[in-house]
């Protein structure tokens, strides 16, 4: 089974959760920028949040299923139909072989999800099938491509209500070793500013504007390079902040303020152009408890799935279902 791309927008790519235990050749993890809608789509269609899906930055496209393939819709929210009839997002569907898939372009965020029962099966790299563009790994989707679907025997017909993370909003953010590099009126500035996401965005990371000076930390050209991860704010050297994402280096040397918590990170990663961004600094403990509550949410998103009601004026054959069952009696 396949699903063939007839049209597909740019840097669209299959991601996973990413490939870990490689930082010290060089190769950071890449996998979904925004791994909550990952376990989503898992939870829509009843199988392994590891199931790779084909990430969408800003634009969808045109899929037609070989076979009939089971689908789910997550992350940010696209305009999509089948055959022409909308359809709506954070649902699973039935495709059948032939009809065909459109997704058109972001409402609202950055990267949408489009996930198939089964899982996209493309080949396996050091335990992943996440593209990583930057690293050479992979390559985005182009139209032509078949994209193989792995077998699957559960259900469709289920949504779930979206968490909210589109809009930017506030991140929260531990200290970093470099954090004691700036001095208590710079941190005080940072936590007060409201940054907006810049045109410099892509799955390596996200550069911030404000409208007053830049954050600048002491000898900070004395750094010298060591290990950074996804969340890590670098300031560049014009002292606007760098929100590190999946597909950054591994090593760098410029400051690092803070570090944004995974739980928080989809939020960051879907924050569009313009969008607002606050930080606020918590305590080691809280953090460890933020993100095993957010380990614990991700676990009982199944059960927040539930039927999907189709509005009758979206079908068009309405009258081949069986609208009344039974019978009575005229009488009573």
């Amino acid at each position: 089974m396949s699903l063939l791309v007839h049209q597909i927008g740019p840097a669209c790519t299959i991601q996973d959760q990413g490939r870990s235990g490689y930082l010290d050749q060089g190769l950071s993890r890449s996998g979904a920028a925004d791994q909550l809608a990952l376990h989503e789509g898992a939870a829509l269609l009843g199988q392994s949040p590891d199931c790779a899906a084909l990430e969408m930055a800003g634009m969808g496209g045109t899929f037609e299923a070989t076979h009939a393939v089971s689908i789910a819709l997550t992350g940010a929210p696209m305009q999509a139909s089948i055959d022409g009839v909308p359809i709506v997002w954070n649902a699973s569907f039935s495709v059948e072989a032939g009809q065909k898939l459109t997704i058109g372009a972001a409402n609202q965020g950055n990267y949408g999800y489009l996930h198939v029962g089964g899982g996209f099966e493309v080949p396996l790299f050091l335990g992943s099938r996440s593209a990583h563009l930057t690293a050479n790994v992979g390559r985005a989707v182009q139209a032509g491509d078949r994209l193989p679907v792995g077998p699957y025997s559960g259900n469709t017909g289920m949504k779930l209500r979206p968490d909210d993370r589109f809009s930017g909003g506030t991140l929260r953010v531990l200290a970093s070793f470099q954090t004691p590099l700036f001095d208590l009126e710079t941190l005080d500035r940072f936590t007060e500013t409201a940054f907006r996401r810049g045109a410099r965005a892509n799955r390596m990371g996200m550069q911030l504007e404000n409208d007053g000076e830049g954050f600048a930390a002491k000898g900070q050209l004395n750094i010298l390079s060591d290990v950074i991860t996804p969340g890590d704010i670098q300031m560049t050297g014009t002292g606007n902040p760098f929100i590190l994402l999946p597909e950054c280096q591994t090593t760098g040397g410029y400051p690092r303020i803070a570090t944004v918590l995974p739980c928080d990170l989809p939020r960051a990663a879907q924050t569009p152009a313009g969008g607002q961004i606050k930080f606020t600094f918590v305590f080691m403990d809280e953090a460890v408890a933020l993100h095993a509550t957010y380990l614990s949410d991700l676990s009982r998103l199944r059960a927040r799935v539930e039927p999907l009601v189709r509005d009758p004026h979206d079908i068009p054959d309405l009258l081949s279902y069986q609208l009344i069952s039974g019978m009575i009696s005229g009488t009573e």
